[in-house]
C-alpha cells in the first residue's frame, strides 16, 4: 500500500503541475503614458511591451464615428471575454487620450462605457457609447476593456482619428 501511495504522489502531483503550467498567450497591455518618452506617439510601445497577463478583456474591433456636435464621438467597441457570469464578466471598456484621461461622458461612470451584465452567450460582443468628447488636436487614442475580476491588461487598440481605417479600427467621419 505504502508503495502504491509512493507511486500515485509523483504522479498526481505531475498532472496537476501540468494543467496550471499551461502558456498564456502574451496579452498587450494598456500603454503607460507616463512612461513613453515625450517624442512618443500612443501605441509605439505596444508592440515591444506585449507580457502575459491575467487580464483577458480584449478590444478586438474599434468603430469611431465623428458626431455632428463639435468634438463629439460615438464609440462602437467589440470586445472578447470569457464571461462566466456574474462572478467573472467584462465589465466595462474606456477610451483613453495620450495623456492616460479617461473620456467619460458619466463623469459617476467607472467607465468610458459600462457594461451591466455578463455576455456568456454572445462573444464577442459589441457596446456603443456616444458623447465621447474629444478634444481639438487630438489624432490618437486608445481603447482598452475591463474585466471584473483581474482588471484592465487584455489586448488594446490604438486609433488613429486621422485615419479612415487601421489594424482592428475604422473611423467614420
Amino acid at each position: 500500500m505504502i508503495r502504491l501511495f509512493r507511486l500515485l504522489i509523483p504522479l498526481s502531483l505531475a498532472l496537476l503541475s501540468s494543467c496550471h503550467n499551461e502558456q498564456e498567450l502574451p496579452r498587450t497591455p494598456p500603454a503607460q503614458i507616463e512612461d513613453l518618452p515625450e517624442t512618443a506617439e500612443l501605441g509605439d510601445h505596444l508592440e515591444e511591451n506585449k507580457i502575459a497577463s491575467l487580464a483577458n478583456a480584449d478590444v478586438v474591433f474599434v468603430r469611431a464615428e465623428k458626431d455632428p456636435e463639435p468634438d463629439s464621438w460615438t464609440f462602437q467597441v467589440t470586445v472578447r471575454h470569457p464571461d462566466t457570469g456574474w462572478e467573472d464578466y467584462a465589465d466595462g471598456w474606456d477610451v483613453m487620450l495620450p495623456d492616460g484621461t479617461v473620456i467619460k461622458p458619466d463623469p459617476d461612470s467607472p467607465f468610458t462605457r459600462t457594461l451591466l451584465h455578463p455576455h456568456q452567450e454572445e462573444q464577442p460582443f459589441t457596446r456603443s457609447q456616444s458623447g465621447i468628447l474629444i478634444p481639438e488636436g487630438i489624432t490618437k487614442v486608445q481603447v482598452r476593456a475591463h474585466d471584473l475580476v483581474d482588471g484592465f491588461g487584455g489586448e488594446v487598440v490604438v486609433v488613429d482619428l486621422t485615419l479612415a481605417s487601421g489594424p482592428s479600427f475604422e473611423v467614420i467621419r
